[in-house]
């Protein structure tokens, strides 16, 4: 009898429990009618949406540094207001098509090797580490360790006039001259004196467990490089030849030996945030180990030689990866110059105790 009834007790249970799962959802919706109607609101799964989006963004961001607070330059709309505003829209033209004035068929000067200011300091000097202009009127003037000197920002330009552009020095009373110290001050204006703005300058790239390798390079550069800098180094010019459009990385019309770039960490720093093509900061697009070996690859190959005899006074000033002795170390020129550098800092901090 008792097997009879069973499956009537079960049904009447399960009819009990969904009575019960109904009452609780009708007096559920009831309050929450009653909370609106009282001045609540619901949550926005609009705005919740908006916050798991940035949340996965944030978890799936790639860049080599947070872009909050990064060096902006000021809006270029505004530069009429400035009493000096067509020295300021000089410089800048200088900086950008530097080979149009002053390179070897230049209409101004035939001082440089064709190459202009841009190549090297991206968007006219005002790319987030993309060796751009942003501290130059915060830092200088100040005692620079390679040559040992103050030096102010003509002299500065002057530097790159010299080295990165394998030419001669400008006239420090020229247009030219105080047009460009005119566009870099403007672009700095906003930088407290005495302050490097976060993303100025070059990226400082971790140094390998290993020495850079040239021949590893050599295949990086030719699947990432060689289609804008060509197979031979030689660079991409402008239809009317007048400058270029993807700069030479070695041969005579490039950088020469003395240049900022030639330093192993200083090419691979801005590789590691610039290139190939479409490459930032927030977007890198080659490895660590990448960026290093194209950079000793690049320079491993032959380029101008500028004396640099006078470089590095104090030698215990010099660089980790400068290449070139005496050394106030035991390491080699070979390792300073490819690495591995973590035992010549290590050997360095030890002295410096």
């Amino acid at each position: 009898m008792r097997e009879i009834f069973q499956p009537f007790v079960k049904l009447l249970t399960l009819m009990v429990g969904l009575l019960m799962t109904i009452s609780l959802l009708t007096a559920f919706l009831i309050g929450v009618v009653i909370f609106v109607f009282s001045g609540g609101s619901l949550p926005s799964f609009k705005n919740q949406s908006a916050i798991q989006s940035v949340a996965m963004e944030a978890e799936n961001y790639r860049g080599v540094a947070p872009k909050e607070g990064m060096w902006n330059a000021p809006d270029w709309s505004t530069v009429e207001e400035e009493a000096n505003a067509e020295d300021i829209k000089y410089g800048r033209e200088l900086i950008v098509n530097t080979s149009n004035y002053l390179g070897p068929n230049g209409k101004v000067k035939k001082m440089s090797n064709g190459m202009n200011c841009q190549n090297c300091h991206l968007n006219a000097g005002t790319a987030p580490l993309g060796n751009n202009y942003g501290a130059v009127a915060s830092t200088y003037p100040k005692v620079r360790a390679r040559s040992g000197q103050m030096e102010d920002i003509p002299k500065r330009i002057n530097d790159c006039f010299e080295r990165s552009l394998n030419g001669k020095t400008l006239e420090l009373n020229s247009k030219e001259m105080i047009a460009m110290v005119a566009y870099m001050e403007w672009l700095g204006k906003d930088v407290a004196k005495g302050e490097a703005p976060k993303g100025s300058g070059i990226y400082e790239l971790a140094f390998l467990d290993r020495a850079a390798d040239p021949i590893r390079g050599k295949s990086v550069y030719a699947q990432n490089c060689q289609s804008c800098h060509m197979e031979n180094g030689e660079g991409m010019m402008k239809p009317d030849k007048t400058g270029y459009i993807y700069p030479p990385l070695w041969g005579e019309h490039s950088y020469n030996n003395g240049a900022g770039l030639f330093r192993m960490s200083r090419f691979a720093g801005y590789v590691k945030t610039n290139m190939p093509l479409g490459a930032s900061f927030e977007n890198p697009i080659l490895s660590d180990e990448d960026s290093w070996d194209v950079a000793a690859y690049v320079n491993s190959m032959p380029r101008p030689k500028k004396d640099i005899t006078k470089d590095w006074p104090d030698i215990a000033k010099k660089p980790i990866d400068h290449p070139f002795g005496p050394f106030a170390d035991e390491f080699s020129e070979e390792q300073h110059k490819f690495g591995p550098f973590k035992p010549i800092k290590e050997s360095k901090e030890k002295t410096s105790k």
